[in-house]
């Protein structure tokens, strides 16, 4: 299904760059902005499906791509949001997680997206309301809390991050060549462990992961 995306990015050949791979994918680029003023504007006169935004972008040059995506999330808590960032900041996936709702939610890391095609399925996915995280973003994530992932073994560690990816049991399965009822298990004993009720819903449960470790 076409989607409405509005894509944000202070670099006009990388902004370019999302118009073309995104529309070759069938979405709809009504407007790509360069500064998180023209980006709220532009959200709100064409009513797009998806943001996908950097973090850092003028007029400040720091966390203003963000901050917009925040503020036009407060105005529309169904709106999902994609932030495409170069950096790994433990605090702006906080920001992310504290927007909260049941709609879409992603952090991917710019230097890391090297499939166009998965990307665009990120995009998809986000807008119907799954939690897509780069897994280096989780991991850093990780390390704020080690005591309740002491817990975990190796492979439940594993389970954790593809979860995290946004990889439904039958997809990871498929990842580490083993049954989806092997990775049943190994979920539910993963939320056992972190003390996290066992919620059917993927983006859900990555959500209540994901702030767990925050907290």
């Amino acid at each position: 299904m076409p989607l409405n995306v509005v894509p944000a990015e202070d670099s006009p050949l990388l902004r370019d760059g999302l118009i073309g791979v995104l529309t070759r994918f069938g979405h709809r680029v009504p407007a790509a902005v360069g500064d998180a003023g023209a980006l709220v504007a532009a959200v709100r006169e064409h009513s797009s499906d998806i943001v996908v935004t950097d973090v850092r972008m003028p007029p400040d040059n720091s966390d203003d791509g963000l901050r917009a995506a925040i503020a036009l999330r407060r105005e529309r808590p169904a709106l999902p949001v994609l932030v495409l960032s170069q950096y790994i900041e433990q605090s702006y996936a906080a920001h992310l997680l504290d927007l909260g709702g049941d709609s879409g939610i992603g952090y991917l890391l710019k230097d890391r997206v090297g499939d166009v095609a998965r990307f665009v399925d990120a995009v998809a996915g986000v807008a119907a309301g799954a939690t897509v995280m780069d897994p280096e973003v989780v991991r850093q994530l990780l390390r704020r809390r080690h005591d309740p992932l002491q817990r975990l073994t190796p492979r439940e560690r594993e389970v954790l991050s593809l979860m995290a990816e946004g990889h439904s049991n039958a997809s990871i399965a498929r990842e580490l060549f083993v049954t989806e009822a092997a990775v049943n298990k190994h979920v539910g004993s993963i939320l056992r462990k972190l003390d996290l009720h066992v919620d059917g819903r993927g983006h859900r449960r990555v959500l209540a992961v994901l702030a767990h470790l925050r907290t």
